[in-house]
C-alpha cells in the first residue's frame, strides 16, 4: 500500500538566515530531496508517497526558490548547500539520505563534500558534471529559462515553449507546474543555472565519502552524457538509467524513480528504522 499524497504536510523551518519551506511525510529514516532550477518541493510531491511507507521524505524549497527565503547576494552552490544544512539543523536531523535532481544534484554534491558526517547515502539524478571545460562552455551558452517579461503576458508562452521539447507531449500538467514555480522566482529564474556554471565540481566531487547512486534519464539530452563522467570521479559511484525519462524525471516517472532509490537504500540496510536524529 502506497501512502497517499494527501498525507504530505507542508511547513516552515526557522533558520538563522530566514524561513525554509518544506514538505514532509512518513516517520522513518530521513530522505531529503533537492529540486532542479527553478523548481520547488513540488517537483517531488508524486515521489514522496512511494518513499513514505519506509522512510521520511522531506522535500525542501531550496533557499532562493519556492516559498523559502531569498538570498541577498548572487547565489552560489555553496549558499544553496548551506541552506540544506540549516534545514537539517532546524529539524534536528544529524544524518540523512540526500537526493538531488539536476541543480539539486550539484547542491547535493557540495553538501556531501563539505559535510560528510551528515550524509549516510547520496542519490544524484540527472546531475551535470561541471569541470573546467563545461564551465568555459557555459559562459557562452544561451539562457535556459530566462525570458523578458512583457505587458501582454506572451512571455509565459515563451517560458512554456522553451521547456516543451524536453517534456512528455501528453503531460501539460508538468509544464504547468514548472511555469508556476518559475513565476515565483521571476527575474532570478536563471540564477540556479548560473550558479551551477561557476561551481568547481571536479575538485569537490572526489571528496564524497557516502555511498552514491547516480540516476540517468534515458531521454534527457542535457544530463545523460554527464552520467558516466561524474560516476568516474566519485569513489564507488554506481549508475542506473531509467529509460523514457526526460528532464522532469521525478514527477514524470515517480514510481520507478522512487523504486531505484528504495532498492539502493535496502542494499545499504537503510530501511527506515530509527529516529531521524
Amino acid at each position: 500500500m502506497v501512502t497517499s499524497a494527501s498525507n504530505v504536510e507542508f511547513n516552515y523551518a526557522r533558520t538563522p538566515k530566514g524561513s525554509i519551506h518544506y514538505a514532509a511525510a512518513g516517520n522513518g529514516y530521513p530522505v531529503v530531496l533537492l529540486h532542479q532550477t527553478p523548481r520547488s518541493a513540488n517537483e517531488y510531491l508524486d515521489v514522496m508517497p512511494h518513499l513514505a511507507n519506509e522512510y521520511q521524505p522531506i522535500a525542501m524549497d531550496m533557499v532562493d526558490f519556492g516559498n523559502s527565503y531569498r538570498l541577498n547576494a548572487t547565489p552560489t552552490i555553496e549558499m544553496y548547500a548551506q541552506g540544506v544544512i540549516d534545514l537539517l539543523d532546524a529539524l534536528a536531523i544529524d544524518r540523512t539520505v540526500l537526493v538531488g535532481h539536476h541543480t539539486g544534484g550539484v547542491v547535493a554534491v557540495e553538501v556531501a563534500a563539505a559535510h560528510p558526517e551528515r550524509i549516510s547515502a547520496l542519490v544524484l539524478s540527472s546531475t551535470p558534471y561541471v569541470d573546467a571545460e563545461a564551465r568555459e562552455e557555459r559562459k557562452t551558452r544561451p539562457p535556459i529559462d530566462e525570458v523578458e517579461e512583457t505587458p501582454d503576458g506572451s512571455h509565459l508562452a515563451r517560458l512554456w515553449q522553451k521547456r516543451m521539447p524536453f517534456y512528455p507531449k501528453d503531460r501539460p500538467d508538468l509544464l504547468a507546474r514548472f511555469v508556476l514555480d518559475a513565476l515565483k522566482v521571476r527575474d532570478r529564474v536563471e540564477a540556479g543555472h548560473r550558479a551551477v556554471g561557476r561551481y568547481v565540481m571536479e575538485v569537490r566531487a572526489p571528496l564524497i565519502q557516502a555511498p552514491t547512486l547516480l540516476i540517468g534519464a534515458g531521454d534527457d539530452p542535457f544530463a545523460l552524457p554527464h552520467l558516466e563522467p561524474l560516476a568516474r570521479v566519485i569513489r564507488g559511484g554506481r549508475t542506473v538509467v531509467i529509460q523514457g525519462g526526460m528532464v522532469p524525471l521525478p514527477e514524470q516517472m515517480p514510481e520507478p524513480f522512487a523504486a531505484v532509490i528504495v532498492d539502493f537504500l535496502h542494499e545499504l540496510d537503510l530501511k527506515g528504522k530509527g529516529s531521524p536524529g
